[in-house]
């Protein structure tokens, strides 16, 4: 359904030169130079900036692209649903943080998929902004996070209700309390996720609140991975702030300690959000059941 003039755009959006786009094209660069021109002249404005090396789109031409982006995952939705109606199994594409990762979110979804034999997962792991902005594109049927963002066209089903803890290895001397104060933390060295994560998100919001910063805190390092933050804090480099549910089976075992922070309330919900025409309602209630029998 995408005509030449949209392909091309996409094409040269991801190559950023001429040269490399008509060889993955298999046209001249000419040819492709036309296409964009015939899409500029449609639209009334420059979509790219051109130089010798390469070419970079104009604020209108990101536009453009964004649509055109959102136009070629309807047309893959649109070929899978048509290939899913021959053999009558379904594909749904679900889109997980990083702090889901690491708790029975996963596990719910793989046990569904086990459990429905016409039915297939697609897994996706990426930070909450990507995700809604893939939702709302069609890249993905389904998300799962613990931020909500105020969309008209979008549906929240409550997933689970976590909270944030202060996590430290058995050899910290803070570990046998049964819990911590903000100057207690402030005389540790942490290890934090990005400041763009959830988790980062509501504790910087949390200090806020209180008259805090978190610019008064000992953050030696900054990592992305929920995995490798537990990792280092079992060797007792640094003690982290993370979601309790990602931290539970470790907390159980014995290999991390999990204690509450003194006047830090820091409750968030995990929700799977949705879109109002999402079609495979009937799975929803299935997998928050199967969720909560893990947990």
């Amino acid at each position: 359904m995408l005509d030449l003039k949209t392909h091309t755009l996409l094409v040269l959006s991801e190559e950023g030169n001429f040269t490399k786009a008509s060889a993955r094209l298999a046209i001249t660069q000419p040819a492709v130079s036309h296409q964009i021109k015939l899409l500029e002249k449609q639209f009334g404005c420059a979509i790219f900036v051109r130089n010798r090396t390469e070419v970079k789109l104009t604020e209108k031409g990101q536009i453009i692209l964004k649509y055109a982006r959102r136009m070629q995952a309807l047309e893959n939705k649109l070929i899978q649903t048509l290939a899913d109606n021959d053999i009558n199994p379904t594909n749904i594409r679900i889109g997980i943080t990083h702090t889901s990762e690491n708790n029975n979110i996963a596990a719910a979804l793989g046990k569904y998929s086990a459990q429905n034999r016409n039915t297939t997962i697609t897994i996706i792991t990426e930070v909450t902004k990507n995700l809604y902005s893939m939702l709302e594109n069609y890249e993905l049927d389904l998300i799962i996070v613990e931020e909500k963002y105020n969309r008209p066209n979008l549906r929240y089903l409550t997933l689970d209700t976590d909270y944030l803890i202060c996590i430290m290895a058995k050899e910290n001397p803070l570990a046998n309390k049964s819990s911590i104060t903000i100057n207690d933390l402030k005389k540790q060295k942490m290890i934090m996720r990005l400041p763009t994560s959830a988790t980062r998100t509501l504790f910087n919001a949390t200090l806020t609140g209180i008259n805090e910063s978190i610019n008064n805190f000992n953050i030696i390092l900054e990592v992305d991975n929920i995995s490798t933050i537990k990792n280092l804090v079992k060797k007792d480099i640094g003690v982290s702030i993370l979601p309790k549910s990602s931290c539970q089976q470790d907390i159980k075992r014995g290999e991390l300690i999990g204690i509450p922070i003194e006047n830090l309330s820091m409750i968030r919900e995990t929700s799977i959000v949705y879109a109002n025409d999402f079609p495979y309602h009937e799975c929803l209630n299935d997998i928050l059941k199967l969720y909560k029998e893990l947990a």
